[in-house]
């Protein structure tokens, strides 16, 4: 099996080193291509090989991932339509961009899978996103869902959900990083530094992470174990309620969303 990368940044790289990781590797070849060859070369000692162009990838790859920015992809897909076939896999790490306009670009029966994952896939812990889009078979479609397990969970959508998903994972771990923030600051008002501050509120993030998705608790469940009345988390969470900090994620959220819209092609 054939898997080629047309872009090897920060993303594109920890997939395939996911992949080389995996028990997929034995059973599949890996290619990349980049424009900064330094990229690619990189890649060498995960066994990727590089090859001149992103044409070439197409015209030797049966999954094909599009590991670019949004941006580029109206001067891509001319210069891989005529190596697309109606065996190729494309698959989309991109925003906004939907499985109608890759179609629009290459063949209007192009087997296509959109994906949103996010960064911290670069440690092997992402949250991904996929959406499988006709003609792509169940048996194409699990072979990305496999690479992705191999660099975190993944979950299903439609593929009329992948703009409102961005701001649950794809977007989400920035508003996590300026909430930690929040605290990281206050830390230093009170004289306690950042070296001592954030790997504690990190590990309550780890922690807390953990007892939603493993405790079988209902976050309002975990809200209240940790609240004893008259208590010192009451007192706090009394100025998120006040703040409306639920309805302000909801705005964030809103807004992403709208965003991918008016982005989306």
């Amino acid at each position: 099996m054939k898997i080629g990368f047309i872009g090897a940044g920060n993303m594109g790289a920890a997939i395939l080193k996911g992949i080389a990781g995996s028990s997929m590797a034995a059973q599949t070849a890996l290619y990349a291509y980049d424009s900064f060859t330094e990229k690619t070369e990189a890649l060498a000692a995960y066994g990727v090989k590089a090859l001149a162009s992103a044409a070439e990838i197409a015209r030797e790859c049966k999954f094909v991932f599009l590991a670019i920015k949004p941006q580029q992809f109206s001067e891509l897909l001319p210069r891989i339509r005529d190596c697309i076939t109606e065996d190729t896999v494309i698959v989309s790490i991109a925003a906004g961009i939907t499985a109608e306009y890759i179609r629009s670009e290459t063949i209007p029966n192009a087997k296509v899978v959109l994906v949103m994952p996010n960064t911290p896939l670069l440690l092997g812990t992402g949250a991904t996103a996929l959406a499988c889009c006709e003609p792509t078979t169940a048996e194409e479609f699990a072979v990305v869902q496999q690479i992705f397990d191999a660099c975190g969970v993944t979950a299903v959508i439609s593929p009329d959900k992948m703009k409102e998903i961005i701001a649950i994972n794809g977007s989400s771990p920035a508003f996590i990083y300026l909430f930690a923030k929040g605290f990281v600051d206050y830390a230093k008002t009170v004289d306690i530094s950042e070296e001592v501050a954030l790997p504690l509120f990190a590990q309550a993030l780890i922690g807390s992470a953990k007892m939603l998705t493993e405790s079988g608790m209902t976050i309002e469940e975990l809200i209240r174990m940790v609240s004893s009345p008259g208590g010192t988390t009451l007192a706090g969470l009394d100025a998120l309620y006040e703040g409306r900090l639920t309805e302000i994620v909801d705005d964030a959220c809103q807004r992403c969303t709208k965003r991918a819209y008016e982005l989306s092609k």
